[in-house]
């Protein structure tokens, strides 16, 4: 346990004890630090249960112990560390006063350099409630609360003035009402369904248009009971991918608040908790489950959905940060997409499909890597923080991915002139005037990526951008002719 520091006879005001969880920070840094352990050491969780047998205390110490949490990007409360630092600044004792570890508590004040002391659990004490109360009264006396939650309600209701951050309405109106002056309110951030909305990554469901690709390139759209089930296979994929980002993005928080846009993401920002993402990922999985069920889709898709979530889930743990391996994982999860549309509907799986979409989203995930390791040019980075390229791989990236890209336009020409084609189209001449509008669509978007201007997932890029939306409306008229 560290020395505390007598209280300055000069000093210019009463002591402000500061909580961590919640009020200085937005977030709950137990919760981080599980996820953290849950990505780097899963194993350990398998003795979680016992940690909690012996108390509140020993199990965020254990947690702490063997999951190493980046205090320098957690979500601070950007009104409060100004009014902190005010303070600061005037002279006034300010002491962290937390529930979490002291590992966790050390690291946060080295890392701010605006409290005196630190009070935190440790040595099977959990100091919440009335021990952190006890605690205060012991080192400090007389002193003013910065809180929260309704836990610090006792502590509001005998110190000698209120701090409130970012407060529920109900937990605000008790503090108001327990005769203690209040100094500061820190109302918190309105919550908005935009917030939710953006979790879900809901603009990202048009990647799985591609179930209905099948269909599509089967010319059986307008058969009987097929199109329903393809929008089953699409809602159902949907609600899956929703249930990996929110899974993704609690396992990345630390790499995506290096990010310059990625920082803004709900749970990386604070905005949503990281609870309420722990709730939601199982919750859109059931959800997905249910529409496969209730849907009667094939048990073959229910498989490849299956298997679709348990290599996304993969993806973010581990394959995300394996170079090259990468890139393969994320073409393979858009054609499994087309895989499972195939096996909901019912219609052979094309060989020249799998193939041609294989190549063409190796090169989109190439050209996202090349994005990436150009802004780490740009901010003079050697390396990106959870990924395995270096700023120097930028030109064997690009290279790889527009060769691929050129490849998956060689694979649509061979198709063209395979026998499939002459059972599928009147005019299979016709088809050859796709080759280059995919040429011109593949060669454009990597140059644009080269100039800087493509500095998103590709997919997404491309349903922002009216070219794209051009080449599509031609690329679609050339198979209604063909046809």
């Amino acid at each position: 346990m560290q020395p505390h520091a007598p209280i300055p006879d000069d000093a210019p005001a009463v002591p402000l004890a500061v909580d961590l969880d919640g009020t200085l920070v937005r977030t709950d840094t137990l919760h981080e630090n599980l996820l953290v352990l849950l990505k780097h050491a899963p194993w350990w969780l398998l003795l979680a249960p016992l940690w909690v047998l012996r108390g509140k205390a020993f199990f965020k110490a254990e947690v702490a112990r063997h999951a190493a949490l980046d205090v320098t990007s957690l979500p601070y409360n950007a009104d409060v560390l100004t009014f902190l630092r005010e303070e600061h600044a005037r002279g006034r004792r300010l002491v962290l006063t937390t529930a979490a570890d002291r590992r966790i508590a050390d690291a946060v004040a080295a890392h701010l350099g605006l409290f005196s002391d630190v009070l935190a659990s440790e040595a099977g004490v959990n100091l919440s409630g009335a021990r952190k109360l006890a605690r205060l009264r012991e080192v400090l006396g007389t002193f003013d609360y910065a809180g929260n939650d309704a836990v610090d309600l006792a502590l509001w209701r005998e110190c000698r003035e209120v701090v409130v951050v970012h407060a529920r309405a109900g937990v605000l109106r008790q503090a108001q009402g327990l005769g203690r002056p209040v100094h500061r309110v820190f109302e918190a951030p309105k919550a908005s369904w935009r917030g939710w909305v953006r979790a879900l990554r809901v603009h990202q469901w048009a990647k799985n248009v591609l179930v209905f690709v099948p269909l599509l390139a089967a010319h059986k759209a307008t058969q009987g009971g097929m199109a329903p089930r393809a929008v089953l296979a699409f809602v159902a994929f949907s609600l899956c991918a929703s249930s990996v980002y929110v899974l993704n993005d609690l396992l990345d928080l630390a790499s995506d608040r290096r990010h310059p846009t990625k920082s803004r993401r709900p749970f990386a920002s604070g905005e949503l908790s990281v609870r309420a993402g722990v709730v939601l990922a199982p919750l859109l999985l059931g959800l997905a489950a249910v529409v496969v069920v209730l849907g009667t889709l094939p048990l073959s898709f229910a498989a490849l959905l299956g298997a679709y979530f348990v290599l996304t889930l993969a993806y973010s743990l581990r394959l995300k940060q394996v170079m090259m391996l990468d890139v393969l994982v994320l073409a393979g999860l858009y054609t499994v997409r087309i895989f499972g549309g195939a096996l909901a509907v019912g219609v052979p799986t094309s060989s020249w499909l799998l193939m041609f979409s294989t190549f063409l989203f190796l090169s989109l995930a190439l050209l996202k890597r090349v994005s990436e390791v150009r802004r780490l040019r740009q901010s003079n980075e050697p390396s990106a923080h959870g990924r395995g390229y270096l700023a120097q791989d930028y030109e064997q990236l690009a290279s790889l991915g527009v060769a691929a890209g050129q490849v998956s336009v060689l694979v649509l020409a061979l198709y063209i002139t395979s026998k499939e084609v002459t059972a599928l189209y009147g005019h299979p001449e016709r088809l050859w005037l796709l080759c280059p509008v995919m040429l011109y669509w593949v060669g454009r978007i990597w140059v644009l990526a080269h100039r800087g201007l493509v500095n998103e997932d590709p997919l997404v890029f491309a349903l922002k951008d009216r070219v794209s939306y051009v080449v599509g409306l031609v690329a679609a008229l050339v198979l209604w002719v063909a046809t």
